[in-house]
């Protein structure tokens, strides 16, 4: 096998096991309600599966990255995915809701670590000048598997029950460690030619955190919620719930590979166009939420933002991070969970004040604020001294 093709399938073994993370990260909004029915407890309880594993890879994500700053990324991977497996195989087959919890926790220390160092570790596979393009392709896994692997897991949710889901999770998992262990490279650290920042800035790398903060923090406000969002408040079926986020996954996964085409010579832009989308999408939603096809192409706009944003923040880390790339990964993964968690945890306690139709307006609140803080990096940053690497 050429060096050229290994290294196309290394990135493919990538872009499987971002479809295959989102998949897990994600996968009970999708099978919400048959989990709550299944262990006998209140919608807000299961949504918190989603804000308890953000929490922990929030507390886990950077001491992780620093302990392991040594540790070849192929030995890293493949440890992580084992985990992911053995994690989602425990959710399938937990018999009560606290082993349930336990397992999601495993599945989160395993994520809080992949997501600081496959952006690294794809750039390390890209040709000169193609960092971008290799990580829009390891990206489209994300979105793929908010395309398939929510869609899939809440229809196996309808069509048998929720432990088929986290089952068919598990299986993807394995077959992202078979593929990972067959063809990622053995590249020592000090070979590793993205382990550091190539524009090194503390400023830039601040108001990317801060952004990232608002962003998941807006977005995942009103997504965590959104099948009881589409039954209760659209009036869309219970079995059409599937469809519609097969549509919102498929807006997601052009956004990325649009993207990625412009993302090596226009990261800051594609963050800009990306975050307005949200802005707009969240709009959208709230205003059309009582019509099916308007509330549809509100969700569809955010998907494409927050697939775009993903995209443009992998790159630009790995531009303007301070210092180690696995560190710096860590921090904007880090920021991303806790806008995750604020945001799964003030919907669930937005929902007896604003209701479930009035959690995409104060999505648009952060989200519009992030906007406003990217817009204004160049005066904020103006006049401060890049940090050397």
């Amino acid at each position: 096998m050429t060096d050229a093709r290994r290294r196309a399938l290394a990135l493919g073994a990538l872009a499987i096991s971002t479809f295959t993370y989102v998949t897990t990260e994600t996968l009970p909004i999708g099978v919400l309600p048959g989990i709550a029915r299944g262990f006998d407890v209140d919608t807000a309880t299961v949504g918190l599966l989603v804000g308890a594993y953000a929490l922990v890879v929030v507390l886990a994500t950077v001491p992780l990255a620093r302990l392991t700053a040594r540790v070849p990324r192929r030995a890293q991977l493949l440890l992580l995915l084992t985990l992911l497996v053995v994690a989602n195989l425990g959710s399938a087959l937990a018999p009560a809701f606290g082993l349930l919890v336990a397992a999601r926790v495993v599945a989160a220390l395993s994520h809080a670590l992949f997501w600081a160092v496959v952006g690294p570790t794809a750039a390390s596979l890209a040709r000169p000048g193609a960092r971008g393009r290799a990580l829009a392709a390891v990206y489209a896994g994300q979105s793929i598997g908010v395309v398939l692997g929510v869609p899939l897991g809440t229809l196996l949710g309808e069509v048998v029950d929720w432990r088929a889901a986290f089952g068919g999770a598990a299986a993807l998992g394995l077959v992202a460690l078979a593929v990972a262990a067959a063809t990622l490279p053995h590249v020592s650290r000090a070979d590793d030619v993205a382990s550091t920042g190539s524009e090194p800035s503390g400023p830039r790398y601040a108001v990317l955190v801060g952004t990232t903060v608002l962003v998941a923090t807006g977005a995942l406000l009103a997504f965590t919620y959104v099948t009881p969002f589409l039954i209760d408040v659209t009036g869309v079926p219970p079995t059409a719930v599937s469809a519609v986020l097969l549509v919102r996954g498929a807006a997601g996964l052009v956004a990325v590979l649009v993207s990625g085409r412009f993302i090596d010579r226009h990261p800051r832009r594609v963050m800009l166009t990306a975050t307005g989308l949200l802005v707009v999408g969240l709009s959208v939603q709230c205003l059309g939420r009582e019509q099916a096809l308007v509330a549809t192409a509100g969700l569809a706009l955010v998907a494409a933002g927050m697939s775009a944003f993903t995209t443009g923040l992998s790159t630009r880390v790995l531009t303007v991070a301070p210092g180690s790339t696995d560190v710096a990964a860590g921090g904007t993964s880090t920021a991303f969970n806790v806008g995750i968690m604020a945001g799964s945890s003030t919907g669930g306690a937005l929902l007896a004040v604003v209701g479930l139709a009035g959690l995409p307006l104060v999505g648009v609140a952060f989200t519009g604020a992030a906007l406003l803080l990217l817009a204004a990096e160049p005066r904020l940053v103006r006049g401060r001294r890049p940090v050397p690497a």
